[in-house]
């Protein structure tokens, strides 16, 4: 139940509510019949509200739940990758084994080695203690950014392993900035980045989410480059 009503939180961040049964089952990896008696127990538990033929979205009880799954998985891929020498890559499957069996003290200590962190290793924000949702981030999608475009990598998902070995080798990382080069017309995206250029195709650069530099919100460009 944990792992769908994290899919479902997700899912909403991303596209907003209310979240198609096809939508969890292929981020599941799940047969939509699977997901369709899962939804129904989740109903039952108030956990969610479901709308026959539209969707599903979360009640508060089922967001504060999802909100302390994620702040468990988010805090241990921060720690992996911090005290335990884990690669990006390595720590969501981790993570999603771990995030069920910790406890209360065991999250609090794990945060407190990390100094609370903000962010886990992905760039994704890591719920705070109260459980409310993070802000939103401000970032976008690198597929809308035009070309001449100076960017900021803000978010990289970490769905798919061998994505973030690519974008990891290309140095495509959270806090990095590129410029975007150029946008071919059959989907590819180049961007400038560590002195060379980088060719994402359209798929990768989806998931690599991206915000605004600080020199284009008026602070000059050295400032960016010595920050």
């Amino acid at each position: 139940m944990e792992d769908y009503l994290k899919a479902i939180y997700v899912l909403e961040s991303e596209e907003g509510p209310p979240v198609s049964t096809s939508a969890i089952a292929d981020r599941l990896g799940k047969t939509p019949p699977t997901v369709t008696s899962m939804l129904e127990k989740l109903a039952d538990r108030e956990l969610i509200h479901r709308e026959k033929y539209k969707g599903v979205e979360l009640s508060d009880d089922g967001r504060t739940l999802a909100l302390e799954v994620l702040r468990h998985h988010r805090l241990i891929e921060a720690y992996l990758a911090e005290h335990l020498g884990y690669s990006w890559s390595e720590v969501h499957d981790e993570a999603d084994t771990l995030e069920h069996h910790i406890s209360e003290e065991f999250e609090r200590r794990v945060a407190a080695s990390l100094d609370d962190p903000a962010v886990d290793p992905h760039g994704d924000p890591i719920p705070g203690i109260d459980l409310e949702p993070p802000a939103d981030d401000g970032s976008r999608p690198l597929t809308t950014a035009a070309v001449g475009d100076r960017v900021v990598i803000a978010r990289v998902s970490d769905r798919d392993d061998e994505e973030l070995e690519y974008l990891d080798r290309a140095g495509i990382v959270p806090g990095t900035t590129v410029e975007v080069v150029d946008v071919a017309p059959f989907g590819m995206v180049t961007v400038a980045v560590d002195g060379g250029e980088q060719s994402l195709p359209e798929s990768v650069a989806a998931s690599v989410r991206v915000r605004a530099t600080e020199a284009d919100n008026g602070v000059p460009d050295e400032e960016v480059s010595g920050a």
